[in-house]
């Protein structure tokens, strides 16, 4: 894939996105777009499958409706409302220290920066980027396993990583498409480009991707 393939490909994912209903849409409908909210559930989120994290957030948000509610519940009863989300036990105890930090640093806010971001516990690159996108409708780029995994595949970029991966589309991708290239992405590696068994036979995007030419050995 070129990057002058990017236009082309990025109407492919939406049209995939817009039928396939992934759990990263019903994940979407559930992180909604409130500050507090995006941010909760994409803390949840990490390490986690979208449908259990869709549930765990679920159930957190008929208890907890802003920062202060999270101080009124210990750490045990955080762990029992978003269970069985990864890293349970850690991610209760980095809610329930959120909103004092948020109250010393932030005045209580839901920071709108990347750099803000990253100083909240339980809080990396990727979350930063998914809250400064979903919640404050700012750039970015939020790259996780799907997102790095596929722009490899495709021959886009060639990176370790997922910062790396960030790092390069920051420079190459327009930035028309910073806010929608992770929820296509991840839909997409949920129902076609799997990290096992991808169903590249049925895949509209073949004619642009890098590891297809390998296995037919174009390349």
């Amino acid at each position: 894939m070129k990057r002058t393939d990017i236009p082309a490909v990025n109407r492919l994912l939406k049209a995939a996105y817009e039928t396939n209903n992934a759990p990263i849409q019903r994940l979407n409908k559930v992180r909604r777009t409130e500050p507090f909210r995006v941010l909760v559930t994409t803390i949840l989120s990490a390490r986690t499958k979208d449908q259990t994290t869709v549930e765990a957030a679920s159930r957190l948000f008929r208890v907890v409706r802003k920062p202060a509610d999270l101080t009124r519940l210990n750490v045990r009863q955080i762990e029992k409302l978003i269970f069985p989300v990864g890293f349970y036990h850690t991610k209760a105890r980095h809610l329930h220290e959120l909103p004092a930090v948020m109250d010393k640093r932030f005045g209580g806010k839901v920071p709108s920066t990347i750099e803000e971001l990253i100083e909240l516990p339980g809080v990396g690159r990727k979350t930063a980027n998914l809250v400064v996108t979903d919640a404050f409708d700012k750039p970015g780029i939020c790259v996780d396993v799907h997102v790095h995994r596929i722009c490899n595949r495709l021959g886009l970029i060639r990176t370790r990583n997922p910062f790396e991966s960030e790092m390069a589309l920051r420079g190459i991708l327009p930035l028309r498409y910073w806010k929608s290239w992770n929820s296509y992405l991840v839909a997409y590696g949920q129902t076609v480009c799997t990290p096992l068994r991808p169903k590249c036979h049925s895949c509209p995007i073949t004619p642009y991707c890098a590891r297809i030419g390998v296995v037919e050995g174009r390349k």
